[in-house]
């Protein structure tokens, strides 16, 4: 299976990439808008360093979606301003689920 089905992208969100901080605080990349579908269901996951912290929301999106770095910010569809956990790109490899990229959201 190639990818999500487009018509279950139903959501958009607006990702800026983080891109460090600077003497005035975080530094982010111009917004970009990312067709996906949101889950907001809370869960505990695994951050990048390992630590366990608290997911809020999980966004689908196409595996044509590029990844965001950790700390990235993210608007949702309801205006809440998030960041993000984690991005994982997800390649069923021809086991019958569907490519696609996860954005683990706090």
């Amino acid at each position: 299976m190639a990818s999500i089905p487009r018509r279950f992208l139903v959501h958009e969100i607006t990702v800026e990439d983080y891109k460090g901080d600077s003497s005035k605080g975080p530094v982010y990349g111009p917004p970009r808008t990312v067709r996906c579908l949101v889950d907001e269901q809370t869960r505990a996951v695994r951050s990048a360093g390992g630590e366990q912290v608290t997911s809020t929301s999980t966004a689908y999106a196409g595996p044509e979606e590029r990844t965001a770095p950790p700390l990235s910010r993210v608007t949702l569809p309801s205006g809440r301003v998030t960041t993000v956990i984690l991005t994982k790109n997800r390649d069923g490899r021809g086991l019958g689920t569907p490519n696609h990229v996860e954005f683990q959201l706090e």
